[in-house]
Formats: structure tokens, C-alpha cells, sequence
């Protein structure tokens, strides 16, 4: 799977994700300040790796900063990107379940080694629901997504 990547900082979380994602057979595709001389702004990187999902050049993403918050916002302003912030592995789980995620936002500051592993073992091992109702509500966000863009 080809994932894009991004962090505002150069954190060991940040490096150890892009390391754990080549592991586990991904390609990634490195933005912000995990790719030399790139814009590592929070809301530029984010953007970014979110548009490599929404263009069909990257299947998923990461995106990370210190609290996770602001990274989630930027992607989610991406027409077709459902991004979840997600501290835990459980939260990550359900949104790849329910809310059919394509972007995973982490915390730099809370995200630990094991955690880390945990929250990617979740969000690989998930995918979307087939419930009826779970899929009205991501066809709702798809909605959305397309009266926000709508001339």
C-alpha cells in the first residue's frame, strides 16, 4: 500500500511511524519535516499528504503533529479525505469501521513506541463496515464533501 506521511516536527514518533509503515511492506511517501526542505507547517504538510489520498496517488495517510488536533483539521478540509484522530487503538478501529477512515492524525506528544504500534495494528487490520447505517453516514459525509465544493 502506498501511504503518505506527515509531521510538522522531526520527533522519534514521527521517524519511528515512516520506519514501522516501510516494515509492515508500505511505500511511503514523506511529507513536511520528514522530507528535506519541505514546508513543515502543520496545515501545509497535512494538506499535502491528505491530497495524495483525495488524488488517488497515495491509498491512505498519516498525518502527525503535536497534538494531533491541528493535522486532523487541515486534512479533513480535503474534499474526499476522512481523517480520525485517533490516541488509542480502539478509537482507531472504529475509524476505520464506522467512519470508513482514509487519513489516520496522531499526536506527536502523546503517541508512544508501543502505542504507536497498537494504534497501526488497529487501523491496518479494520476497514469499513457493511452495516447499512454505517455506510448512510459516510455517504452523508460524501455529501458533504461534494455540496461544500459544489460552484
Amino acid at each position: 500500500m502506498r501511504i503518505a506521511v506527515s509531521s510538522d516536527m522531526d520527533e522519534p514518533v514521527a521517524r519511528l511511524l515512516v520506519e514501522e509503515l516501510r516494515g509492515r511492506g508500505h511505500e511511503v511517501l514523506a511529507h513536511g519535516a520528514l522530507s528535506a526542505g519541505a514546508d513543515d507547517r502543520w496545515a501545509v504538510c497535512s494538506e499535502r499528504a491528505a491530497r495524495e489520498v483525495a488524488d488517488g496517488r497515495a491509498d491512505q495517510a498519516v498525518v502527525c503533529c503535536w497534538t494531533g488536533t491541528g493535522a486532523s483539521i487541515a486534512a479533513n478540509k480535503v474534499p474526499g479525505v476522512r481523517a480520525g484522530l485517533c490516541a488509542d487503538a480502539y478509537t482507531a478501529d472504529g475509524a476505520r469501521r464506522w467512519n470508513d477512515a482514509n487519513v489516520l492524525a496522531l499526536s506527536l506528544r502523546l503517541t508512544s513506541a508501543p502505542l504507536l504500534r497498537e494504534i497501526l495494528d488497529a487501523w491496518f487490520a479494520g476497514g469499513p463496515s457493511e452495516d447499512a447505517e454505517d455506510r448512510e453516514n459516510v455517504t452523508r459525509v460524501e455529501r458533504l464533501d461534494r455540496d461544500r465544493t459544489a460552484p
